[in-house]
């Protein structure tokens, strides 16, 4: 009886050296459940996978811990459901980034593609005549008048004017204007140039000294080449015009500006 006692009542000290080596064995099962734990710390989820079947975390190789030296290099697992790998509003941003890229782009084109810029002889603005009757000879000094428009959105800078004054298809007189014209977008210009012409032809010689003919008139043919530059690029503009031209004498005074077309 005394035996049986003994099996019942035991001394604390040996149910607290009992109670230890039963503790460390639950704390270590659980610890080994919380290593598989997922993400969210759902800790009935894990234990139920735990019952039922798990691998090891290719990372980590399920001790729960990484070398200190790899924390930088290691990358951890995240569940295929987080909601992290599903960014809201993905749609609405791609959307919107390809209509600025379509729009930006559609105006970049719009506003750089280039457009003509005309070129429009004005006419006569004065003009001087001079007759040498020796050689039978008729100098003439006149200028002109050139409109520019520039119908582009951006800076066109005019450097260079050439020109040609014919008379029954031969040259009588060329010059070339260096200039510095920079025309502002849509907006308009003009460029005054004088030619200097020596005709030598008998019977125009005596059409502009005959006194008995009430017409003297002189018809000239105009031709040139105005060179402009716009975005690194260089362009040459032709244009020609006639010209009739009074040649009894110093009769073709300076007329007012000319206006440019709107």
């Amino acid at each position: 009886m005394g035996g049986k006692l003994s099996l019942f009542w035991k001394a604390p000290g040996q149910k607290e050296s009992e109670g230890k080596l039963i503790l460390p064995r639950q704390l270590d099962a659980e610890d080994e459940i919380t290593n598989y734990a997922s993400i969210n710390d759902s800790a009935t989820a894990c234990v139920g996978t735990a019952r039922r079947s798990y691998v090891n975390c290719p990372t980590c190789q399920g001790t729960g811990r990484i070398p200190g030296e790899q924390e930088k290099q290691l990358v951890a697992l995240i569940p295929y459901g987080d909601q992290r790998l599903k960014p809201r509003r993905t749609k609405l941003y791609v959307c919107l980034a390809v209509t600025i890229c379509l729009l930006t782009t559609s105006l970049s084109i719009f506003f750089l593609f280039p457009r003509s810029i005309t070129v429009l002889p004005a006419g006569l603005n004065a003009s001087s005549i001079g007759f040498n009757a020796t050689t039978t000879s008729i100098y003439l000094n006149m200028t002109n008048v050139l409109n520019i428009t520039n119908n582009n959105f951006y800076l066109v800078a005019v450097v260079q004017l050439e020109v040609e004054v014919l008379h029954q298809s031969l040259v009588v007189g060329k010059t070339t204007v260096k200039t510095q014209l920079n025309m502002s977008p849509l907006q308009s210009g003009q460029i005054y140039y004088t030619v200097a012409s020596r005709i030598l032809d008998d019977n125009t010689y005596n059409i502009c000294t005959w006194t008995k003919v009430r017409v003297h008139n002189v018809l000239l043919h105009i031709q040139g080449t105005l060179t402009c530059t716009y975005l690194c690029h260089s362009e040459q503009l032709a244009f020609e015009d006639y010209q009739y031209v009074d040649c009894r004498g110093n009769a073709t005074l300076p007329h007012p500006l000319y206006h440019c077309p709107p």
